[in-house]
Formats: structure tokens, C-alpha cells, sequence
């Protein structure tokens, strides 16, 4: 039986902060991909020497002090594109890159503040676009692998209290619609795919002992076209990666394929 193609998303708030953390997770786990989010660095800052003296390729697209996207591989990392679309939007959310013949996305969704509000506005703008986009890669035949911190929790029971997040930012009805949208392109839920039942978080609060109380959001997804849908072997968060001094407050979420 051949080695499973690992592909994992993790929400690093911060690369620089989380450098040390990083690297000893991928020694350790050897992911095959690792699409990171929330890399906070221009791409003249961001730490490429590190990950290559480890034996992995580095794509990456960030700004000063926000957002950043990245796709980290032990393989070639071809057709790098960054970006959605060609609208004026300075804001680094999506980096795209084929790695051993899966197009992989790593994307970081807008947060979107509040419900109403501008951001909230910007953020379906965002979605929207993001779906015209992968529309065209799918219709290509392509098999397409979205990861990253989708900001939106699909359904209750990925809330460890919905009466408390239920309609609010992350859990809002057009928010989830917009999800759904593209999965009706052919993208499968893959977590749900292999556990259709579990309660499962991938974000913690820092504050108020949100991670030891579980009081979590599943926020980090990835989302596979059928074809690596039938390839999955298992879909986990690895928990221990919250743990410890100074971890970011997202888990990574960790798919293996045959």
C-alpha cells in the first residue's frame, strides 16, 4: 500500500511568533502540504530559509501585520497563482498552487466583524467571488482541494453553544448560504464525509479557558471534489498543536488520502 498524500490547513496567527511550533510539527507529522493562514509578513519576511533547510517548498502571498496565506510542500509546487480575481482588493486571503496533480487552494475568509456591518458586506462579496473562481477550476476536471479558516461554522453543531453564536458573525444564515454555495459546485465537507457525526472544533478563545473547556468553533475546513473524496482515509484536528506556551488559537485540521 502506497504512503497516503497528507494535506493539512492550519491557522497559525502569526508565522514569525509560531515559526519554532511550526517546524516541529511538520518534523514531526511530515504532512505532505501544509496551507497556512494568518501569516501576518510580507513576502520578503517570511521565513522560506527555515522551511526549505527541512526539505519543503514554500508558495507565499502576505502583507504587514494582517492576514497571509501560504502553501508549504514536500513536492514541487506548481501553477502558483495568488488571489482571487483581478478586482482592486490589497487584502493577501488566497494562494493557490497543483501539488502532485490536486490543485490546492489555502484560503483565509474574511472574519467579517459583525452582521450588517461593512466587513460582513465584504465578506460575501468575497465568498461570492471565491465561488466564480473555483466554478471555473472545477468545471476544468480538475481535482480541487479548498483549505483554510473558512470563518463559518456550517451548522449548530459545530458551536459548542449555538444558543450563544446562533445568527451572529460566523453563524449567520447568509454566511452558511454562501458555504453551501460552493459546495453545490461539487465540493464535498470532508470531515463530514469520513464523520458525519462528530462533534468536532478546530478554534478555541484564548480567553475565558476556552480551549481546556472545549468551548470551540468549527471553523478550518477542507472542502474536495469527488474524486479525492473516494481517496480519503481519515480527516483529524490535532489537538495537541493548541497546546503548550504561545499556541495560536486554531488546531490543525489534518487530511490523509490514498
Amino acid at each position: 500500500m502506497s504512503h497516503p498524500l497528507t494535506i493539512a490547513t492550519w491557522n497559525v496567527n502569526g508565522i514569525r511568533a509560531r515559526l519554532d511550533r511550526v517546524l516541529d510539527w511538520l518534523s514531526r507529522t511530515q504532512v505532505d502540504v501544509l496551507c497556512l493562514q494568518e501569516t501576518k509578513t510580507p513576502d520578503d519576511k517570511f521565513p522560506t530559509e527555515d522551511f526549505e533547510a527541512i526539505d519543503y517548498s514554500v508558495a507565499a502571498h502576505g502583507q504587514k501585520s494582517y492576514n497571509g496565506v501560504a502553501i508549504i510542500a514536500r513536492h514541487d509546487l506548481e501553477e502558483v497563482t495568488v488571489r482571487i480575481d483581478d478586482e482592486d482588493d490589497d487584502q493577501a486571503r488566497l494562494i493557490a498552487a497543483t501539488v502532485l496533480g490536486v490543485r490546492v487552494f489555502s484560503a483565509y475568509f474574511p472574519n467579517g466583524q459583525s452582521v450588517g456591518s461593512d466587513k460582513y458586506a465584504y465578506k460575501l462579496r468575497w465568498m461570492a467571488r471565491l465561488r466564480d473562481r473555483l466554478e471555473r477550476e472545477v468545471a476544468s476536471g480538475r481535482e480541487v482541494a479548498l483549505l483554510g479558516d473558512f470563518n463559518v461554522a456550517p451548522e449548530p453543531r459545530d458551536t459548542h453553544d449555538p444558543d450563544q453564536w446562533e445568527g451572529g458573525i460566523l453563524c449567520s444564515d447568509q454566511e452558511r448560504e454562501a458555504l453551501a454555495r460552493l459546495r453545490e459546485l461539487g465540493l464535498h465537507d470532508a470531515l463530514r464525509a469520513v464523520r458525519p457525526d462528530d462533534v468536532v472544533y478546530t478554534w478555541w478563545d484564548y480567553r475565558l479557558l476556552g480551549f481546556p473547556k472545549n468551548r470551540g468553533l468549527r471553523i478550518d475546513h477542507a472542502y474536495l471534489t469527488s474524486s479525492l473524496v473516494e481517496r480519503l482515509v481519515s480527516v483529524e484536528v490535532d489537538r495537541e498543536a493548541r497546546k503548550g506556551q504561545q499556541p495560536s488559537d486554531h488546531a490543525p485540521l489534518v487530511v490523509a488520502l490514498r
